[in-house]
């Protein structure tokens, strides 16, 4: 035993095994000198009924007099419960974000992760989320301790996301598929936000103690205000017309009127079963829209297109694709072929269900009826709705859906037309299914 000095730890004597000198002034405090003549500092203690040895680092990083300093705070900690042995080892344990971002995939697949309306993520969602996670928060983060991010980490992040830094273009597992990876500012908002939800999936695991994405100033999402004006909608008509008639991406021109008719979501086109028509409710009874099971208000237009189309015996899928119980999965690529070299290039599904609800606001239908009948998650009236649908939606789906209808075919407008009693409704509906002659009452005015 000696006081740890530079002289003495300059000239230990180097021995055939490894062994201590313990300082004389502090307890526990010693240099190991090992038979291959490196010495380190270590401090020597008890925690928990156990002796443990905390290796401070190597002399020459460490000097006698920054190891001693070391050494007096790891025994203060130690009088005071802690054990640094352990925390180290918790220290080197630590969850990195990927493994982070692994759990929460493995829970996001049993449906433990819960989305919007507190219902568990749909597949759709999870084959997005686990992109954004696989694309960008691994690759920038993936190594990083969870409990080591800060907010200025996520910042860089959003940053680095925005300006590109994970884009690529590769090719994937599936036969000429290819994901194409561009960033951006849409997709850093979205990311980012995806990865304060996985933080706040750590604090719940008790990982961390706060969530460092909260507070970073992320760019708004892209909000699409584009809306059709009357002579876009006379247009639109034209387009779907002459492909129709042509029979040149005929079934795709039809789906885009039913969108236009009834402001539903592409995915809820493409997907639409003849089980979910209820023609006679005057509604469509979705199984799973972007907000889970939804009850969908729909005008005699757009009832009377679908009824046309149906046969003897229908059943599957309205719109089918080339395999059996498939539905018709060219629609994207097929919009862009009908809208390509047109005035309405620049149009989406989105643009024709914004417009559905802009022209029920130009009618003076409420905030509220309207998310109703586009399914919003905030049009809760919807809900009262689920096994008799409201008169007062029905007419309004009838009002709005007859004048597109009259855009669309480019018709004098009359919509007050379509504001019908409820017999006469009806009349003009029993018309529709073939199941009664029109009366001169109900015969209704649109095409």
């Amino acid at each position: 035993m000696a006081k740890l000095t530079k002289r003495t730890v300059d000239t230990v004597e180097i021995q055939a095994k490894d062994y201590v000198i313990w300082d004389e002034d502090l307890p526990g405090f010693g240099l190991r000198v090992f038979a291959s003549g490196k010495r380190s500092y270590v401090v020597q203690y008890r925690a928990a009924g156990r002796s443990r040895r905390f290796t401070i680092g190597l002399h020459g990083v460490w000097t006698p007099e920054t190891a001693r300093r070391e050494a007096k705070a790891l025994l203060g900690q130690v009088a005071h419960g802690g054990n640094p042995t352990e925390e180290r080892q918790l220290d080197h344990q630590a969850m990195t974000v990927k493994e982070l971002c692994n759990r929460y995939l493995a829970d996001l697949h049993k449906g433990l992760i819960l989305g919007k309306g507190d219902r568990p993520k749909k597949a759709s969602t999870i084959i997005t989320d686990v992109g954004r996670i696989k694309r960008h928060i691994v690759p920038l983060l993936g190594s990083r301790r969870v409990k080591d991010l800060t907010k200025a980490d996520v910042a860089r992040t959003l940053k680095d996301i925005m300006g590109g830094k994970t884009k690529v273009d590769m090719k994937t597992g599936k036969p000429r598929g290819r994901a194409i990876v561009r960033g951006g500012a849409g997709t850093a908002t979205r990311t980012i936000g995806l990865l304060g939800g996985i933080l706040s999936y750590a604090v719940e695991l008790g990982v961390i103690e706060y969530n460092p994405t909260q507070g970073v100033r992320r760019p708004k999402d892209k909000v699409n205000r584009r809306r059709l004006s009357e002579q876009e909608y006379r247009l639109l008509g034209d387009i779907l017309r002459d492909r129709i008639e042509a029979g040149r991406y005929a079934t795709a021109a039809e789906m885009i009127r039913l969108i236009a008719l009834t402001g539903c979501r592409r995915s809820e086109i493409i997907k639409l079963r003849w089980e979910e028509i209820d023609s006679e409710g005057s509604c469509l009874r979705l199984a799973d829209s972007k907000e889970g099971a939804s009850v969908r208000p729909v005008g005699l237009p757009a009832l009377e297109r679908l009824e046309n189309r149906r046969t003897e015996g229908a059943e599957g899928y309205v719109f089918p694709g080339w395999a059996e119980d498939t539905p018709f999965g060219a629609f994207p690529s097929h919009w862009d072929k009908i809208f390509a070299q047109t005035a309405l290039a620049d149009i989406t599904p989105h643009v024709l269900r914004h417009s559905f609800a802009s022209i029920g606001n130009d009618l003076g239908f409420t905030e509220a009826t309207i998310a109703a009948l586009v399914g919003h998650s905030r049009g809760t009236v919807t809900s009262r709705y689920i096994h008799s649908v409201d008169t007062a939606l029905v007419m309004a789906a009838d009002n709005i859906a007859g004048y597109i209808q009259d855009l669309l075919d480019g018709a004098a407008l009359k919509h007050t037309t379509y504001a019908l009693d409820r017999d006469s409704r009806k009349t003009s509906l029993a018309h529709f299914l073939g199941k009664m002659p029109a009366s001169a009452d109900g015969t209704s005015d649109h095409p």
